[in-house]
């Protein structure tokens, strides 16, 4: 901004002032600056108009879809077991799909994305099997807690389109632990640690052909799961108590 002098008189002056009329009149240098920043901005209104009118992309969101396994008719049992969430490896810590084309090599689809996470979503389909099961007094989840003296407790370690020549597949593996938290040792505490891993073939070579597959793949090793679970806290309350 320039100066704006008092001159002698005590009228105040401007470059524009004509003569102190009042009146402004931009001197010629100041309206071709004015004429180029116009039509500067002109310019910028209408790249941000046009780019506005492009309609974003569409992300498309899946879950998993699959019957309840069916188990066989057992006893059920007088216990409470709390399912934890679930951590997740973190090469597949994302909502979006992810497949792997070569042993070195993972990539993401942008646009196809799970509507939660690996972890999230493998937690709680496995609790709505263990309560559709009926094989124990009461099942929590991580979200609603309660006295269980039982936990089990995993970690997703893999959950991804695998690309193999001719058939794709949807791998998954599942790390397990069941505790027993009437126990302080920790030799007495931890149950069984174990690792369930499975691949199903994808009957389609598109994200839907995925979540189909990756639905098969945790109706599998749900039934795995709870087939071991049962008999493995089954064991442990028909111990006599120290």
């Amino acid at each position: 901004m320039k100066n704006v002098e008092k001159p002698k008189g005590g009228k105040m002056t401007s470059p524009g002032m004509n003569g102190g009329n009042g009146i402004f009149r931009p001197a010629p240098s100041s309206r071709r600056q004015s004429v180029t920043l116009t039509a500067a901005l002109s310019l910028l209104t209408a790249l941000i108009l046009s780019s506005c009118g492009k309609p974003p992309a569409m992300i498309n969101r899946y879950v998993l879809e699959y019957p309840p396994p069916v188990l066989a008719k057992l006893r059920p049992l007088d216990a409470g077991l709390e399912v934890k969430l679930f951590a997740v490896d973190e090469t597949i810590n994302r909502t979006e799909m992810v497949y792997k084309e070569t042993p070195y090599r993972t990539n993401v689809y942008w646009y196809n994305r799970w509507r939660a996470n690996p972890g999230y979503l493998v937690t709680d389909y496995l609790v709505r099997d263990l309560r559709d099961s009926k094989l124990f007094t009461a099942i929590f989840s991580y979200d609603l807690s309660g006295p269980a003296r039982f936990n089990l407790e995993g970690d997703v370690v893999d959950f991804q389109e695998v690309d193999t020549p001719g058939v794709w597949h949807a791998a998954l593996t599942l790390n397990i632990t069941l505790l027993d938290t009437d126990k302080e040792n920790i030799t007495e505490k931890v149950m069984f640690q174990r690792r369930y891993q499975t691949q199903e073939p994808m009957l389609t070579k598109t994200p839907q052909g995925l979540a189909e597959a990756m639905s098969r793949a945790l109706q599998k090793l749900s039934r795995q799961i709870i087939d071991d679970v049962y008999p493995a806290v089954k064991q442990r309350l028909g111990r006599p108590k120290r």
